[in-house]
């Protein structure tokens, strides 16, 4: 079957599924729809989409897939303003970062309508707007898929299709499973980039003229957009305060090391981590 796409609020996530999925052929039509009508004139001078929508509801009248691309706390709202305009074999889909409630309460807004498959791209970047929109995001990239137990078989397969057009690496897991892996995986690191910017905010502030690429390298996230983080910690809190937890054993085990001239212990997490990051898939 073609895909006549329809991607709402396509911001840096959303417009880069836009401009792939016009590289790539994934798409036979593509239908943006953007909030502010001053994105909504702009957009419309974009070559890679073929119609810009004034409603979220005009946007998904002919669209047998759907991607929408709010920020978490919105996704669920728009799905159920849009769930009367949408066709019985219209499947939809999101870019939100935290799965559990939003793919349970997505599904029952769709109930007797449509389909809800989540999805997240592990993919992105500290800049929003589709103006950053990237042809080539998520090219060997994750994008987890998010089925619950009764989500229609074929629409899962239709939204991993989709991504895998793309040129995406799809992994399947369940919604629960992946909140609890991008709590230890992204959200984490974000907590960590952030923290301890906000700490080394309360130092000397000229400090921050000597850094190298290190500390460059080490708190790049921390330049994301705070709303939007806070809403991600909100609906993911339970696994980030695990998440935390747990780091915060490795990090008193290092202080211990460090207190006691336990150099071979200092060593051995330096050697853990140097591992751990020598092991990830390349490019990441």
């Amino acid at each position: 079957m073609s895909v006549r796409l329809a991607i709402l609020a396509p911001g840096l996530l959303g417009g880069s599924v836009a401009r792939a999925a016009h590289h790539f052929g994934a798409a036979e039509h593509i239908t943006l729809w953007a909030r502010r009508a001053e994105t909504r004139v702009a957009l419309r001078k974009q070559a890679w989409c073929h119609a810009v929508a004034d409603s979220p509801t005009d946007a998904v009248q002919e669209a047998n897939l759907v991607v929408v691309g709010t920020p978490v706390d919105h996704i669920v709202p728009l799905i159920e303003i849009i769930a009367p305009a949408l066709g019985s074999a219209a499947v939809v889909t999101d870019v939100g970062s935290v799965k559990a409630e939003i793919c349970r309460r997505a599904t029952a807004a769709l109930a007797g309508r449509a389909h809800f498959v989540g999805s997240h791209p592990m993919a992105g970047s500290e800049r929003t707007g589709y103006e950053h929109a990237q042809v080539d995001l998520f090219v060997r990239r994750t994008v987890f898929i998010t089925p619950l137990a009764e989500t229609n078989a074929g629409a899962a397969e239709k939204v991993a299709a989709f991504w895998s057009a793309l040129e995406a690496d799809v992994a399947t897991v369940t919604p629960d499973q992946h909140d609890e892996i991008v709590a230890h995986i992204s959200h984490l690191p974000q907590v960590l980039a952030s923290s301890l910017c906000a700490m080394l905010g309360r130092r000397e502030t000229g400090w921050r003229n000597f850094a190298g690429n290190g500390l460059r390298d080490t708190t790049r996230i921390a330049a994301s957009d705070p709303p939007l983080w806070r809403t991600i910690l909100e609906q993911n809190r339970d696994e980030v305060l695990t998440a935390l937890r747990a780091y915060q054993e490795e990090l008193h085990g290092f202080e211990r090391a460090l207190a006691n001239r336990d150099w071979f212990e200092v060593q051995a997490i330096l050697e853990r981590g140097r591992a751990y990051r020598e092991q990830m898939r390349p490019g990441a």
